[in-house]
C-alpha cells in the first residue's frame, strides 16, 4: 500500500545522494518535494505540516553539518520522523484484565470487520493461547452472521449460535453469559457497519459498549479509503472513544496515507495490519518496520516471521528427516513451492526485500512473479509419481508430454529441472547439518534456487 509514496521518496533520496554535499537550499527543496509526496499519498495536511517542520529543524541543524554523508543523514531524519508519525514503538493488544475479556470491533460496512474479527481470533488462539468466542451482532447485512460462523468453523474456534430475529443488545448479553460457562478468555463482538456514519449506528454502539465494557474497542478501517479514513476515525473516536486501530487491505495498491494520519488524528495506536484474505494474514503493526517498507528498505523481520510459520509445519520436519538421509525429490520441491504460496506468493515475499521497489518493473518483465510458481507446480503435477521420485528418467519424449500437460514450453520444464538440481544440492548440504539448519535456511535456499 506504500508503493506510490515509496517510489516518490526513493527518487528524492537518489537525487540527494548524487550531490555529495548539501546546502540549506538543497534541503529545503527536498523537503518541498517530500511535502508534495506525502500530500499525494493522502496524508492529512496537519500531519504533513508537523512532519516537515520537525524534519527540517533537524536537517538544517548541526546534525547535517557534522554528518560525513549529508544525504544519508537526511534519509535517517525522514525515517525517524516516519517512525514518530506512525507511533514510535509497537503497542501490544490489551489483555490485562480478568476473563472473559471483551473486544469490540467497529467500523463502516465494507471495511473488513468480519474477516478481521476472524483473523484476530486466529491470532489470539495461536499466538496468545487464548480461548476465544466469536459473536456477530450484525443483524442487518444479509448472511453476515453466517459468514462469521463459517469462518469460525474453518478455524475450529467457538462461535455464538445464531438466533433468528435476536437484536444486538440481546446477542451481547447472551455472548457474555455463554463465555462465563465455557471457560472463555476473550469474546470478540463483530458489530454492524453502515455505508456512512449515522446517529442510529452510534447510538447502538454506545449501548453495546456500555453493556459489554470492552477492554479494547478496535476501529477497523480500510487503508485504501484515503482522506475519508481519517474523517471516519475522528468521528468514531469522538463518539464512542476507540482504543486502537486495525488497517485492512494493507497489501493493496493504495497510497498509504491513512497509516500516517490516523494515529495523529485520534491519538490512538494502529495495532494490526490486515495483509490479505486468509485468516492467518494479520500482522502486528510495527512503526519501525512500516517506515522501512515506505523507504524501500524492506522488512526482513516480517519475511522471517512468515517463514517461521512454514518452518514449524509437520511437512517441513518430515522433509528435514528425509534430507538427513540424502533424499530430496520433485514432490518435496512441490511442497516447498506450495509453502511459498501459503506465505502470500513470490511477489508478496519479494516486497519485503530491501531496494526491491527500484527493480520491481524489471522483475515483472522477467516473469518473476506468482505465475512462475503456479507454472512450476503445474509442471511437477504433470509428472507421474515415478518421474517425481527419479527425474533422471525424464528423456525428451517425457519432457514434451509433461510440457503439454502443464500448458508450457519444454524450455520451462528444462529450466525447472535445472533449478531442482541446484536446490537438491543445497538442501542435501543442509541435511548433513541437521534438521535445525534446514528449518532455518530452507526458505533461503528456495529463494536462491529461484
Amino acid at each position: 500500500m506504500y508503493k506510490s509514496l515509496s517510489d516518490r521518496l526513493s527518487g528524492i533520496f537518489d537525487r540527494l545522494k548524487g550531490r555529495g554535499t548539501l546546502s540549506e537550499d538543497d534541503v529545503n527543496a527536498a523537503m518541498r518535494e517530500i511535502r508534495i509526496a506525502l500530500l499525494e499519498a493522502d496524508v492529512a495536511l496537519p500531519v504533513v505540516k508537523e512532519f516537515i517542520e520537525q524534519a527540517k529543524a533537524q536537517a538544517v541543524g548541526q546534525e547535517l553539518v557534522k554528518s560525513i554523508n549529508p544525504a544519508q543523514m537526511v534519509i535517517k531524519i525522514v525515517n525517524d520522523q516516519l517512525i514518530h508519525a506512525l507511533g514510535d514503538e509497537p503497542e501490544a493488544i490489551n489483555l490485562a484484565a480478568p476473563s472473559p475479556m471483551v473486544i469490540l470491533m467497529v467500523g463502516l460496512q465494507g471495511s473488513g470487520k468480519t474477516t478481521t474479527s476472524a483473523k484476530l481470533a486466529k491470532l489470539l488462539t495461536t499466538k496468545f493461547r487464548k480461548n476465544v468466542l466469536l459473536a456477530s451482532l450484525d443483524v442487518y447485512r444479509p448472511a453476515a452472521q453466517l459468514q462469521l460462523e463459517t469462518l469460525a468453523k474453518q478455524m475450529e474456534i467457538a462461535s455464538l449460535p445464531i438466533v433468528d430475529g435476536e437484536k444486538p443488545i440481546a446477542i451481547t448479553k447472551r455472548a457474555m453469559n455463554a463465555a462465563k460457562t465455557k471457560n472463555t478468555d476473550v469474546i470478540i463482538l463483530d458489530t454492524a457497519g453502515r455505508l456512512h456514519i449515522d446517529d442510529e449506528l452510534m447510538t447502538e454502539l454506545k449501548e453495546i459498549k456500555a453493556l459489554s465494557n470492552p477492554i479494547e474497542t478496535f476501529l477497523v478501517a480500510d487503508s485504501l479509503t484515503g482522506q475519508d479514513a481519517v474523517n471516519i476515525a475522528k468521528n468514531f473516536h469522538d463518539t464512542i472513544e476507540i482504543t486502537s486501530i486495525i488497517l485492512t487491505r494493507a497489501d493493496g495498491d493504495g497510497r498509504g496515507g491513512a497509516a500516517l494520519s490516523m494515529r495523529h488524528v485520534t491519538g490512538r495506536p494502529i495495532k494490526f495490519l490486515g495483509m490479505g484474505e486468509r485468516v492467518d494474514q494479520l500482522e502486528i503493526f510495527d512503526p519501525h518496520r512500516v517506515a522501512s517498507r515506505i523507504l524501500d528498505m524492506g522488512d526482513i523481520v516480517a519475511l522471517v516471521e512468515r517463514a517461521s510459520v512454514l518452518a514449524e509445519s509437520e511437512d517441513q520436519e518430515k522433509l528435514a528427516k528425509k534430507l538427513e538421509k540424502g533424499h530430496f525429490d520433485l514432490s518435496d520441491m512441490a511442497k516447498q513451492l506450495e509453502g511459498m504460496q501459503k506465505m502470500g506468493g513470490l511477489s508478496s515475499m519479494l516486497g519485503f526485500l530491501p531496494g526491491i521497489g527500484k527493480i520491481q518493473d524489471k522483475l515483472e518483465g522477467a516473469g518473476l512473479d506468482d505465475s512462475l510458481v503456479r507454472r512450476q507446480l503445474a509442471v511437477i503435477r504433470s509428472m507421474t509419481k515415478k518421474e517425481r521420485r527419479n527425474p533422471n528418467i525424464l528423456n525428451g519424449s517425457r519432457r514434451k508430454r509433461i510440457a503439454l500437460g502443464a500448458g508450457v514450453q519444454v524450455m520451462e520444464v528444462n529450466r525447472l529441472l535445472k533449478q531442482f538440481e541446484q536446490m537438491q544440492t543445497m538442501f542435501k548440504r543442509m541435511g548433513k547439518m541437521g534438521q535445525k539448519s534446514f528449518m532455518r535456511q530452507g526458505l533461503g535456499a528456495m529463494m536462491r534456487g529461484m
